[in-house]
């Protein structure tokens, strides 16, 4: 009996070894990879934080004074997804998720001053939330703001979040000569 556990949680540490070593391999730092080139003005679909001086942008400081969070749309949209959706938890689940998602995205929204005031006040965009992730890694993430522009640029654009990492992963890297 012993053996037999033994070897059963020998396995498994193996296996816990070999997949936190993948997770954990070091990002890039910001100088090894290329930075993509912005579109100046706003004509791309997603605004960036920060301006073409490399100040954050004015929805971006009104989003943060204004100390609200799209956690409260998500926590509400999964709350009424949950309950409308009662016999069928998962699915539930999912409708709420995105649901909340989207309220959250509103409330984000709304408190940096409303879509049309984002756009007026951003003279940076992107068409690639992939980009928009490296170039602002690459820029940016020395600033001293730069985790409070990041939360208020993934409150506006959720999507980002999720690609943020793999997207700095994946960046081509500067080439030594």
């Amino acid at each position: 009996m012993h053996k037999g556990f033994f070897s059963v949680a020998g396995w498994v540490i193996f296996c816990m070894v070999i997949v936190s070593g993948c997770a954990t391999t070091p990002m890039p730092q910001p100088a090894e990879l290329v930075s993509p080139h912005p579109i100046q003005g706003n004509n791309g679909e997603y605004m960036c934080p920060y301006t073409s001086d490399g100040v954050l942008t004015e929805w971006v400081d009104k989003a943060v004074n204004a100390k609200i969070g799209a956690t409260i749309g998500k926590t509400a949209g999964a709350f009424a997804g949950a309950k409308a959706c009662e016999q069928i938890p998962i699915f539930g689940a999912f409708v709420g998720s995105a649901v909340g998602n989207k309220i959250g995205r509103s409330i984000a929204i709304k408190a940096s001053g409303g879509w049309d005031y984002i756009k007026k006040t951003s003279d940076l965009s992107f068409n690639s939330l992939d980009n928009m992730s490296v170039y602002l890694y690459c820029n940016h993430s020395s600033h001293a703001h730069y985790s409070q522009a990041l939360k208020a640029t993934w409150e506006i654009y959720p999507a980002m979040k999720s690609r943020y990492n793999r997207a700095i992963r994946s960046a081509p890297r500067k080439t030594a000569y």
